[in-house]
């Protein structure tokens, strides 16, 4: 059976996790002003219905929006396509598709087109070339002509648990994370989390344009960087000195707009900088009024650390945990990463526990990452 939505959206998500790409995808929509409903999750493929409630929002600025603000924002997606049509993994009614809908609906009498297919997992058998190839010759036989370089409309054929035919939105440059890399900030510190997973959690924690994000245990800024690459204002504490001037120099290194490390001149002039303030604290007693933040995020020690002031890891959770419930706005989340379960002592705070992933990172070390909502 065919399934004909135009407003669906196909997001091809990363492997890096079974649940956080597309739980990342779901947390990017609301905060913007979109909503959704999940049509269906297959092998590396979340289908989505977007829309908006206000009349005022057409599907081309829901497209739009796909295109130039979407790619800027997720880490664990490769590509956004607007879906054409669901069908079976089967050639024929995949060329039936294609031979059926209209190509003018997506093409400018000039423009050009290329097909490309993309398989996701070992489950299709299916040769993505010879279908480019087959697809692109009934467009073709449309009147349209084909571009293998400078196309200007891209079909895109994702071959998963079902094939998804759609046009292509944006593929994701997901190659801007590893410029951030930790051993290529300006100042590096061992532990940290990477890039990806740091702009994933501050994406599920909602974290967006003029929202106050807040770390209280901050260290070189690597969480505060992705979300303020979002447009947030970041806050960060820390208890030792010198990570909060690593800190410092991480997040005034790196351009708002673009995440690219900034001049020595621009930095000097306050070119395009992050939002941010940091201090030297304890996370058992931050330095914020009540209801100071619209998100937390934040990745403790431990038990490595030897700058902790409370008398024991134990005692450290209890009273942190407090304290971000403290100045958590109600209504927002909190996402904390640990290696040890935080449930009891984000109850024993008040809050209430939303989702916990588990990430492995190699052998000897499993990630916690704990989604809470203070309601």
């Amino acid at each position: 059976m065919i399934i004909l939505i135009i407003m669906l959206y196909a997001f091809e998500l990363s492997g890096e996790h079974p649940e956080i790409p597309a739980a990342e995808v779901l947390s990017v929509l609301s905060p913007r002003g979109l909503e959704y409903s999940v049509h269906e999750k297959y092998l590396s493929c979340i289908v989505v219905d977007v829309y908006s409630n206000d009349p005022a929002v057409t599907d081309d600025d829901i497209f739009s929006m796909m295109c130039n603000v979407m790619p800027d924002v997720l880490a664990m997606t490769h590509a956004i396509s607007k879906v054409i049509e669901i069908v079976d993994v089967d050639e024929e009614m995949i060329l039936s598709a294609a031979e059926r809908f209209n190509a003018a609906d997506y093409l400018g009498e000039n423009e050009t087109f290329v097909v490309r297919a993309k398989r996701l997992g070992d489950n299709s058998v299916l040769k993505s070339v010879d279908l480019e190839g087959k697809i692109g010759g009934r467009i073709y036989r449309q009147g349209f002509r084909a571009s293998l370089k400078n196309a200007d409309v891209t079909f895109r054929l994702t071959l998963t648990d079902k094939a998804v035919f759609g046009v292509l939105a944006a593929a994701v440059d997901r190659g801007a994370y590893e410029h951030r890399s930790p051993q290529k900030k300006p100042f590096f510190y061992p532990g940290v989390l990477m890039p990806r997973v740091a702009r994933a959690l501050s994406n599920i924690a909602g974290a967006k344009d003029g929202s106050i994000v807040v770390d209280p245990f901050c260290g070189t800024a690597g969480i505060l960087l992705e979300a303020g690459l979002l447009g947030a204002k970041v806050l960060g504490v820390d208890a030792q000195e010198k990570i909060i001037i690593g800190a410092a120099t991480n997040l005034g290194g790196y351009a708002q707009s673009t995440g690219l490390l900034l001049s020595k001149e621009e930095r000097e002039n306050g070119v395009d900088q992050i939002d941010y303030d940091l201090f030297v604290g304890d996370a058992c007693g931050l330095p914020f009024d009540d209801e100071t933040a619209d998100v937390i995020i934040t990745d403790p020690p431990y038990g490595r650390s030897a700058a902790i002031k409370a008398e024991s890891l134990e005692k450290l959770y209890d009273e942190s945990f407090k304290e971000m419930f403290r100045v958590l706005k109600s209504g927002k989340k909190a996402v904390v990463v640990s290696e040890i379960e935080v449930e009891n002592f984000a109850e024993n705070a008040g809050f209430v526990i939303k989702n916990v992933y588990k990430q492995r990172v190699h052998k000897s070390l499993t990630r916690t990452i704990t989604v809470l909502n203070k309601n």
